[in-house]
C-alpha cells in the first residue's frame, strides 16, 4: 500500500490558491471521493478563497436504464443537493431553455453574463429567477470527457461525454477577473476527480441492475476469479408466468416484451422489497435468492413475499384488463438447502449464479405445478424451516421428483375466498 503525503490532504488557502485547490482535488480523486462529497467541498473551498459564490449547479450524462442523467445543486445559504433526470426521447422546455443545454448544442466554450448590467429580460429564464433573488453574476462551462472526433466551428472537439458547471455570485459586482481564472485553473482537475466519481457510481450502478444488488456488490468488491464459490443455506424462489407462450404466438413482439416487462417489475420489486436477490431471469421467469440470515429467516421472509406478490399482481391484471390489455396469472415454486453461489464459466465470460442440488430441485417442485393444479409449490424444507409462520400451509402430498431420492412433501398457501 503506497503512503499518501500527508501534507497533500491538508487545504491552506494562505498558499497560492489554485495550487492549494489543485492538490486537494487529486488527493480527492485518488480516494474515490462521491459527486455529492466532492461539489460540496469543492463550493465551500471556494468561498474560503475569497470566491463570491451564492450558487453553485453541476450536471452529468450517466448510463442507467431509468435516469439519463443527474444534477448537483450548492446554495452558499443551505448548503447542496442532487438530484437524477429520468431519460426521455424529447428534453423538457425547462432542460432546452437553461443556459447549459445553450453551452452545449450552440458551440459556446463558455456562458458569462453580468447580471447588474442587465436591463432586459434574459432569453433564458434561470437567470431572470436569479437575479430575480439578488444574483448578479452567472458563469457557465463545461469539461469534455471524451471527443466524438467531430470538430465545432471554434476548433474545438465535440465532446460525446463531461459535465456541465455553472457558478452564480450575488457580490456587488458580480466575479472578479482572478475568481474566474481560479476556475477555469482547476477546471480540468475537478473534471478528472468527477469522472472518477462517475466511473465509480456507473460500475455500481451497473453491475448492480446486470447481476442484481448482492451479486454486483460481490463482484465489485474482488469477487470476480473463476471458481470463487461459497456455500450457503437460502430459499430459491422460481417464478415463472402462466400462459405467457400462447399470449407470445398471439400477440406483436412489442406487446409481448411490454408485458413481460410489466409483470417482471411487479415480481423483482417484491423480491426486492422482502430482503431477497435476484439472481437471473430466464425467458417468461426469473428465479431469487432469499439469505438473510439463518435458514428460518430466509423461509420467513420468502414466504411473506408471497402475499404481497399475489396481491400486487391482481393490481397489475386490473390495471392490463381496464386498458384493454391481455393478462397473465404466474405459478411460483418454493425449495431451501445447500446452494454454491458465486462466479462460473470460462476465464473471459463469467456468471455469477448459483448451482447445485436445491436449485435443481426447485426447478423440479416448479415442473408439478400442472399435474397437481396449484400455482403456488413449497418444500417440505422450507415449510419446516419457516414454523412458526404467519401463512397457513397445507400439504398437497408426498412425490417422487424426477433425480431425487426420497420424496418430498409438497405444500400450498391456503387463500380463503374473499
Amino acid at each position: 500500500m503506497l503512503d499518501m503525503d500527508k501534507n497533500m490532504t491538508s487545504f491552506d488557502p494562505a498558499t497560492a490558491p489554485a495550487t492549494s485547490l489543485i492538490d486537494w482535488l487529486v488527493t480527492k480523486g485518488l480516494e474515490g471521493a462521491g459527486q455529492e462529497e466532492l461539489l460540496e467541498e469543492f463550493c465551500t473551498r471556494l468561498v474560503e478563497l475569497g470566491v463570491p459564490l451564492m450558487r453553485f449547479h453541476a450536471a452529468q450524462s450517466t448510463l442507467h436504464p431509468v435516469y439519463g442523467g443527474t444534477g448537483y445543486s450548492w446554495y452558499h445559504d443551505k448548503g447542496g443537493e442532487s438530484e437524477k433526470f429520468e431519460n426521455t426521447d424529447t428534453p423538457s422546455e425547462q432542460w432546452q431553455s437553461s443556459p447549459l443545454y445553450a453551452l452545449l448544442h450552440e458551440d459556446l466554450g463558455e456562458i458569462r453574463v453580468k447580471l447588474y448590467e442587465q436591463n432586459e429580460s434574459s432569453r433564458f429564464p434561470l437567470l431572470n429567477d436569479l437575479r430575480e433573488v439578488g444574483a448578479t453574476e452567472y458563469y457557465a462551462t463545461g469539461v469534455s470527457f471524451e471527443s466524438s472526433g467531430q470538430v465545432r466551428p471554434n476548433g474545438a472537439q465535440k465532446a460525446t461525454d463531461g459535465v456541465l458547471m455553472s457558478w452564480t455570485s450575488n457580490a456587488p459586482k458580480g466575479f472578479e477577473d482572478t475568481d474566474l481564472s481560479l476556475i477555469r485553473e482547476v477546471l480540468p482537475h475537478l473534471g478528472l476527480a468527477l469522472k472518477s466519481a462517475k466511473n465509480q457510481t456507473l460500475a455500481r450502478d451497473l453491475l448492480r441492475v446486470y447481476l442484481g444488488r448482492d451479486a454486483g456488490r460481490r463482484v465489485l468488491s474482488g469477487e470476480i476469479r473463476r471458481g470463487s464459490l461459497q456455500q450457503i443455506d437460502a430459499v430459491i424462489w422460481n417464478f415463472d408466468l402462466e400462459g405467457f407462450t400462447n399470449l407470445s404466438e398471439e400477440l406483436p413482439g412489442l406487446d409481448i416484451i411490454e408485458m413481460l416487462n410489466d409483470y417482471l417489475a411487479v415480481a423483482v420489486r417484491v423480491v426486492h422489497d422482502s430482503g431477497g436477490n435476484i439472481l437471473k431471469f430466464m425467458g417468461d421467469g426469473l428465479m431469487a435468492m432469499f439469505d438473510v440470515g439463518e435458514i428460518d429467516a430466509d423461509a420467513r421472509a420468502a414466504l411473506s413475499a408471497v402475499p404481497l406478490l399475489q396481491t400486487r399482481m391482481a393490481e397489475l391484471n386490473a390495471q392490463r384488463q381496464a386498458a384493454g390489455q391481455p393478462v397473465a396469472n404466474f405459478t411460483l415454486a418454493l425449495h431451501s438447502g445447500e446452494i454454491l453461489y458465486g462466479n462460473i464459466g470460462s476465464e473471459t465470460r463469467l456468471d455469477f449464479t448459483v448451482i447445485g442440488p436445491a436449485v435443481n430441485q426447485a426447478a423440479r417442485i416448479a415442473g408439478m405445478h400442472r399435474s397437481l393444479g396449484q400455482r403456488i409449490l413449497i418444500s417440505d424444507d422450507v415449510a419446516s424451516a419457516a414454523q412458526p409462520c404467519a401463512q397457513e400451509l397445507v400439504s398437497v402430498g408426498r412425490y417422487m421428483l424426477r433425480g431425487v431420492s426420497e420424496p418430498k412433501e409438497l405444500f400450498t398457501i391456503y387463500t380463503p375466498a374473499s
